[in-house]
């Protein structure tokens, strides 16, 4: 069975909705750790349980540990990098601004990737689907508030992490033919401990926190030793990366990334959702306004490949 093929495709699309899922749950348990932990102490034991989960039954069974044997380190190491540079400054967003319009403007990732997959993937994409991304992209302007007194500087964080984020999808779509989603997993999880380790040892003494921005101090703030409800929070994110990081490799791998992009829209859903019932932080219109415009793009994106693809068939 060749990549592209219909089964394959269903498949890549069920793994981008439990992985977007995952990664909400993800969000809205790190989102609720912001302001007691330092992000490099949650990031460090959430890539710790996510790393031990695949060791002991992702890898196990794609086939053995065998699969962590690769010749495409670096290529890895730079994934890696997109990864953990993306979390970082989306993190450090959430500390700063609702759950929902973090993600929100996150969610020019797909607008992004879909413009990466034509420059570097030589996918074909064509005028509705770049009205979509444009649509998206004046969706995300509108979430950042572009006016002299209510512009959200916070708000270049989730930008930051969107394009550090299409590049990571770049990369997994380059390296699918050849590397299993259970090895990519694998070496995210990896990265992520040895860069919050490292950060732990440079930060965790609590030093340069002397901050009043909220996201500054959870890079900076010291290392605690967290109570037994927090650690099964950390404990909880750790099983959402696993599961969300393995789909979401399995899915950009089998499937066209500008198929799958749009898919992942289904967390900015959950993000509102959550939002409101954990954190009582409810959308204002000019949030509702950006969310409406990013989400439209994405099912329009959606509905031209499903539009596209049928006439293939006929």
């Amino acid at each position: 069975m060749k990549l592209g093929s219909s089964p394959l495709t269903f498949i890549g699309v069920f793994c981008a909705l439990i992985a977007s899922t995952a990664f909400s749950l993800n969000d809205a348990g790190i989102k609720f750790l912001s302001g007691d932990y330092p992000l490099h102490q949650v990031v460090l034991i959430r890539a710790l349980v996510g790393l031990t989960l695949t060791l002991i039954i992702i890898i196990p069974l794609e086939g053995g540990f065998k699969l962590l044997r690769t010749r495409h380190l670096k290529m890895h190491i730079i994934r890696g990098t997109f990864l953990v540079a993306a979390n970082i400054l989306f993190f450090m967003g959430l500390a700063e601004i609702p759950l929902s319009e973090a993600i929100a403007i996150f969610f020019v990732s797909p607008l992004i990737i879909t413009i990466f997959s034509v420059l570097f993937l030589s996918e074909k994409v064509g005028p509705w689907r770049w009205f979509a991304v444009g649509m998206g992209l004046v969706g995300a302007l509108v979430m950042l508030r572009p006016t002299p007194n209510s512009f959200q500087l916070a708000g270049l964080f989730p930008v930051g992490a969107a394009f550090c984020y299409a590049g990571l999808h770049i990369m997994t779509r380059k390296m699918g033919s050849t590397e299993r989603a259970s090895t990519m997993s694998f070496y995210l999880q990896l990265s992520f401990v040895i860069v919050s380790a490292l950060m732990g040892l440079i930060f965790g003494d609590g030093v340069y926190v002397n901050s009043e921005s909220r996201a500054l101090q959870f890079l900076f703030r010291p290392w605690i030793w967290p109570i037994s409800f927090d650690l099964r929070i950390m404990a909880g994110v750790g099983v959402a990366s696993a599961i969300g990081g393995y789909c979401i490799s399995q899915a950009y791998r089998i499937s066209e990334a500008a198929l799958i992009a749009p898919i992942e829209y289904f967390a900015l859903i959950l993000a509102v959702i959550w939002g409101i019932l954990i954190f009582n932080e409810w959308p204002d219109f000019v949030a509702w306004t950006g969310m409406a415009l990013i989400f439209s793009g994405g099912i329009l994106m959606l509905w031209r490949e499903t539009v596209v693809r049928n006439k293939i068939k006929k």
